[in-house]
């Protein structure tokens, strides 16, 4: 398959990571050693070496950041450790949520038993009714979030939008199973409504600033469409 490029300059290329790809191989996933990961590719679409910046889960599509040269990625990699990117994503969730928030609590790192201080912004932008019975309500409700982290645990929106009650369609871990099996079966789409909408810096070579957005999966817009969202 062709990766869909949201940018590209002498430094960067930005990815449109599908839903269900790895990244590249770690220890997270040693049974799936025969699987072409995104990093493979990418490296083969457009032949150069590439080292990814950061990290979206396996089930999360959106704007994924590697750098073209070894010895530039800790300049790029600091951008994210010092929260001087913008990160805005769109979920899909269970429910009526409130209209802005924030969710400010830890969250367990990679060492499960260690928790880390974790923020995430959310703001509603759009909501439903729909009357199709879903345990154990005779009607089911969604709404799409704005999401825009200030830290980057490992699963943390995924976590703290279960956290306020509100968590996000397809997750297979965090989710609802009712809600996920109605969106499987009804509208077909067993995926996480999760998209890494875009990313905002100042590059720290050029000193230009960089917006780079990645468009929507097919199956979200046909969500959107059904749900007259946009």
């Amino acid at each position: 398959m062709t990766l869909e490029i949201c940018y590209q300059d002498d430094y960067l290329i930005a990815v449109n990571k599908p839903c269900n790809m790895l990244v590249h191989r770690s220890y997270m996933a040693r049974n799936m050693d025969d699987e072409a990961t995104l990093l493979d590719l990418l490296e083969a679409q457009l032949t150069q070496k590439l080292y990814p910046l950061h990290r979206l889960d396996r089930k999360t599509s959106g704007v994924l950041l590697l750098a073209k040269k070894r010895h530039e990625v800790a300049v790029f990699q600091s951008l994210f450790v010092q929260n001087k990117i913008q990160k805005t994503y769109h979920a899909i969730v269970r429910g009526h949520a409130p209209e802005s928030g924030v969710i400010d609590s830890p969250v367990k790192g990679r060492d499960a038993n260690a928790y880390k201080e974790a923020c995430t912004v959310y703001k509603k932008l759009k909501e439903i009714t729909l009357p199709i019975p879903v345990y154990p309500y005779q009607n089911a409700r969604y709404s799409l979030l704005e999401l825009k982290p200030t830290t980057g645990r490992l699963h943390q929106l995924r976590i703290h939008l279960n956290k306020i009650s509100h968590p996000i369609v397809g997750d297979p871990k965090y989710g609802d199973r009712f809600h996920n099996r109605m969106f499987a079966s009804n509208f077909k789409t067993p995926h996480l409504f999760l998209h890494a909408l875009s990313l905002e810096f100042i590059h720290p070579i050029t000193k230009g600033f960089v917006f780079i957005k990645a468009s929507f999966p097919a199956y979200y817009t046909s969500i959107f469409n059904q749900f007259m969202w946009f």
